[in-house]
C-alpha cells in the first residue's frame, strides 16, 4: 500500500515528522497538493499557510518560506515529502499578542525614522512581513 512520510524541517529542529495522507501548500507557481505516489520533485514553498493531513486530522505550520522536495522514502511504496524552511511554527504555537507588538513596533520605527540606512530599513520590512504573516495564518 502507498504511503507519504512527511518532514518540516528548519536549521534549529524537525517541527513534525510522520505519516500523512497528504500535503498542502503554496509555491511560487500557484497551489499545489503532495499525495502518496506523486512524482519526485522539488520546488519552492512562498511564505504562508502549510498543512498536512494525516489520519486523525489536519496540522497547520507558518512557514516563511523556504523549500520542498519529494522523492522516494526508504521502504517501497513510501513517498517522503520534506519542506525545508528557515523560519517555521505551528500555527497553534503562535503568540498573537507577540505578533501584534512586533507589527505595531516594526511600523511605528519605519513611520519615525526617514533616515534609515538600507540595511536597517531591509530587516524591518523583513520583521514587519513576519509578523503580518503570523496574525494572518493564525487568524485563519
Amino acid at each position: 500500500m502507498a504511503s507519504l512520510t512527511v518532514e518540516i524541517v528548519t536549521p534549529e529542529a524537525a517541527l513534525w515528522t510522520g505519516e500523512a495522507t497528504g500535503l498542502m501548500a503554496r509555491s511560487s507557481e500557484g497551489e499545489f497538493t503532495i499525495l502518496p505516489q506523486h512524482t519526485p520533485t522539488v520546488g519552492d514553498i512562498v511564505p504562508g499557510l502549510v498543512r498536512v493531513a494525516t489520519s486523525s486530522g489536519e496540522l497547520a505550520f507558518c512557514i516563511h518560506g523556504g523549500y520542498f522536495q519529494v522523492g522516494a522514502g526508504d521502504e517501497p511504496g513510501v513517498t517522503r515529502a520534506t519542506v525545508l524552511a528557515g523560519i517555521a511554527e505551528r500555527v497553534n504555537e503562535i503568540d498573537v499578542a507577540r505578533a501584534q507588538i512586533a507589527k505595531e513596533t516594526a511600523e511605528a520605527q519605519l513611520a519615525s525614522n526617514g533616515d534609515l540606512d538600507e540595511g536597517s530599513r531591509s530587516q524591518l520590512l523583513g520583521s514587519l512581513a513576519r509578523a503580518e504573516l503570523r496574525l494572518r495564518v493564525a487568524a485563519r
